[in-house]
């Protein structure tokens, strides 16, 4: 009995020791895993051959057991003799014309227009391998946001022109004031029938706290140097003065919006779709804001045999509470773009 407790002790400790080497091992692993994955991963994803499996699905699925069986060993041996030929050019030198790349991006933002960063990296990728033969198709939807944000996504939609490489941008709900000045860019507007298109001007709201704090004997004091550091407050008295100036500045963007998009679109009377109105696509085809009408996917379908189709996206690794804070503000954005959407209360 005496040797059994000794041995089961000796195997207690053994095995708290090699557990305790298991947790550190998977703790270091993971600590390793997650500081390669902070800076994010490119997925590149090969649509062309998607859409190919599904047609072999779709293919296969009235024919019979058998009838199954004869079209796939003739599909493998075809795919063996190409394959064999490919290696056979390999090995003569011979060059193979390739086709030339459709890379596929998706930008679907939010009012702070965050998603710029894996924007950013998307198109650095594309423009590290890219040549002038290649195109970029934007599936893009955004009701529009901040100023700044989506000012700098245009820009960063502006390399793909500089470097050379026709851009095409795909909008199947909606491309609203940020959101059209990023689509303004590009060299084709492609737009659903009854996607939202325009809103070519700049809003700006703040509440104003002040009459319910004098009310309750409350006192809030600011100080500024600077005549105009501060127009509008929270708590504080607003002046007519200091309106004036906010209005001054809503107007001066308004414009620089308005010279942008006339400088990407020069044909666009630029004078009668600035007013902040927003047009169904049938109705922004009249007016010149778009191209033509269709959807992103008919533009993939039809591109499929010319162009090798890639989808680029650059994902970052989040923590939790970035998931759950970016959740929130995701449910808050759709909450907002249907108030918006409801605004003229024409809906169906």
């Amino acid at each position: 009995m005496e040797f059994i407790s000794v041995y089961g002790l000796f195997l207690a400790k053994v095995s708290t020791v090699v557990i305790a080497i298991g947790v550190l091992a998977l703790l270091a692993t993971s600590l390793g895993q997650r500081k390669n994955r902070q800076k994010g991963e490119l997925q590149l994803t090969d649509l062309g051959e998607q859409y190919r499996e599904m047609q072999r699905a779709m293919r296969l699925a009235p024919m019979s057991e058998a009838e199954q069986k004869i079209w796939s060993k003739q599909f493998k041996k075809q795919a063996k003799a190409d394959d064999k030929l490919k290696k056979q050019n390999a090995r003569s030198g011979t060059i193979e014309v390739t086709q030339p790349c459709l890379y596929v991006l998706d930008f679907k933002g939010s009012m702070d227009a965050h998603e710029v960063t894996s924007l950013r990296e998307e198109i650095s990728a594309v423009l590290a391998v890219a040549s002038t033969q290649d195109e970029v198709l934007l599936r893009l939807e955004s009701p529009g946001g901040v100023v700044h944000g989506y000012g700098l996504a245009a820009s960063q939609l502006e390399r793909l022109r500089k470097g050379g490489i026709r851009l095409t941008v795909a909008v199947d709900n909606v491309a609203a004031s940020g959101g059209y000045m990023m689509a303004c860019v590009a060299d084709r507007i492609v737009a659903a029938p009854f996607a939202v298109i325009g809103s070519i001007g700049v809003v700006a709201q703040i509440p104003n706290f002040h009459r319910l704090l004098k009310k309750n004997d409350i006192d809030v004091e600011l100080y500024t140097a600077g005549q105009f550091k501060r127009t509008l407050t929270l708590f504080g008295e607003n002046t007519e003065q200091g309106r004036e100036k906010f209005r001054s500045d809503l107007n001066k963007t308004h414009e620089l919006f308005k010279q942008f998009v006339h400088q990407q679109r020069p044909s666009l009377d630029i004078g009668s779709v600035s007013t902040g109105e927003h047009w169904f696509g049938t109705q922004a085809k009249e007016k010149g804001l778009i191209d033509a009408i269709g959807t992103s996917d008919d533009l993939l379908i039809a591109e499929v045999d010319s162009y090798k189709v890639i989808s680029v996206r650059y994902t970052r690794r989040k923590r939790l509470v970035d998931r759950f804070t970016a959740s929130v503000a995701e449910s808050v954005d759709r909450l907002l773009l249907r108030w918006w959407q409801r605004g003229d209360k024409q809906l169906f």
